[in-house]
């Protein structure tokens, strides 16, 4: 059913972090409650449209909440024998996430997948326009010096896939209950990363 995305051919993988690698321990019902946000509200693009003044000190606080979440990630089953399958292949692997480098590198570090994960192949929040805009994905490639055939972006979430789709990438989402919310944006849907592993073959 999926052969047609040559998997085993993309030598450019982005992931996601939280909730792809990882199994996040945000909660964003207490984050958007102790921020003043509506309950389904982007928290990124709501602090980005308020005045400077009234959103400093929520960014603030918003850091710290991330930080502290960061340190409680753990790692997603399956996912370092998929990033080693990956690096032995010598695929490029890169990371395009909304939280802040700080952030990332105190999750990476929480959950031993650091050395997987060029500097400069990890683009936050502060890198580029966040998801779900493209942007990130088309810098990496720029970067890469590749183009969209051979890339696959890798998430839990309607902004990954949006972000992979408007970059003309293959869009895998994983989601663990199966339930597959956004299939208009998904190429590949997936309940384990085992069984990316499984097609790289």
């Amino acid at each position: 059913m999926w052969e047609k995305y040559r998997l085993h051919q993309r030598n450019h993988w982005i992931f996601d972090l939280d909730g792809t690698l990882t199994v996040s321990a945000h909660d964003f019902v207490y984050i958007r409650d102790k921020l003043g946000l509506d309950a389904n509200a982007p928290i990124l693009e709501a602090l980005n449209a308020m005045p400077e003044a009234q959103a400093a000190p929520l960014w603030e606080s918003l850091n710290e909440m991330e930080e502290y979440f960061a340190g409680k990630a753990s790692l997603m089953h399956g996912a370092v024998e998929l990033l080693q399958k990956l690096r032995a292949r010598g695929a490029q692997l890169a990371i395009l996430t909304r939280n802040t480098m700080p952030v990332v590198e105190k999750t990476l570090l929480a959950c031993g997948i650091s050395h997987f994960f060029p500097r400069e192949q990890i683009l936050d929040r502060d890198s580029c326009i966040p998801k779900p805009s493209p942007d990130g994905i088309h810098r990496l490639l720029d970067y890469w010096q590749t183009n969209a055939d051979d890339t696959v972006m890798v998430g839990d979430y309607l902004y990954d896939l949006q972000a992979g789709k408007g970059a003309g990438v293959t869009t895998i989402h994983l989601d663990r209950q199966g339930e597959f919310a956004w299939p208009e944006f998904a190429d590949i849907c997936i309940r384990e990363l085992a069984e990316i592993e499984e097609l790289v073959d």
